[in-house]
């Protein structure tokens, strides 16, 4: 399936879950589940995931995708992020795979002092506003730019064919 924004790149998501610090029993908040590949690696890592996501057809992939690797510890809730966090369990660290409503996500996240926060971003813009927003809140930790090579073939040789790079914005409400 192909959804806006596409599946998390693996080497991205490597680094991502590394932020995360994901810890056995921790519940996990996917926002912006898109293809739910970032959910079935966190879950099973975290003793609970919610899946968030706008479109129905998200999260129905997300849905058959867990199905098929096997993983029973995730919750998809169709909606807003935004409106829905308040009645959901507490995190104890969330992703947000895009910029969706981040001014008002970020705020609840902060206020709720979840642990460990990340937040991909692939336009400059996402990424000066995700900083902004989280000094602001007082949660800042880092941002990592990640950028991912693979070989390829080229005139019976290999080059280097780069994907865009991606920036990987931490914080969090208690250190890690």
């Amino acid at each position: 399936m192909s959804l806006p924004g596409g599946p998390t790149r693996d080497e991205v998501m490597a680094v991502t879950l590394s932020k995360l610090d994901l810890r056995p029993g921790d519940r996990f908040m996917d926002i912006g589940c898109g293809t739910g590949k970032v959910s079935i690696h966190a879950a099973r890592q975290a003793g609970s995931v919610w899946a968030i996501d706008l479109r129905s057809e998200a999260i129905e992939h997300a849905r058959r995708e867990a199905d098929l690797a096997g993983v029973t510890n995730i919750e998809f809730v169709e909606g807003n992020a935004a409106d829905l966090i308040p009645g959901l369990p507490r995190p104890d660290a969330a992703f947000l795979g895009g910029s969706r409503d981040m001014d008002r996500i970020l705020p609840l996240l902060a206020a709720l002092k979840v642990r460990s926060i990340v937040a991909n971003a692939v336009k400059v813009e996402t990424l000066t506003s995700a900083i902004s927003l989280m000094e602001g809140l007082g949660i800042f930790r880092e941002a990592v730019l990640v950028q991912v090579s693979h070989a390829s073939l080229l005139g019976g040789g290999h080059v280097w064919k780069p994907e865009h790079p991606v920036a990987v914005i931490v914080g969090g409400g208690q250190p890690c």
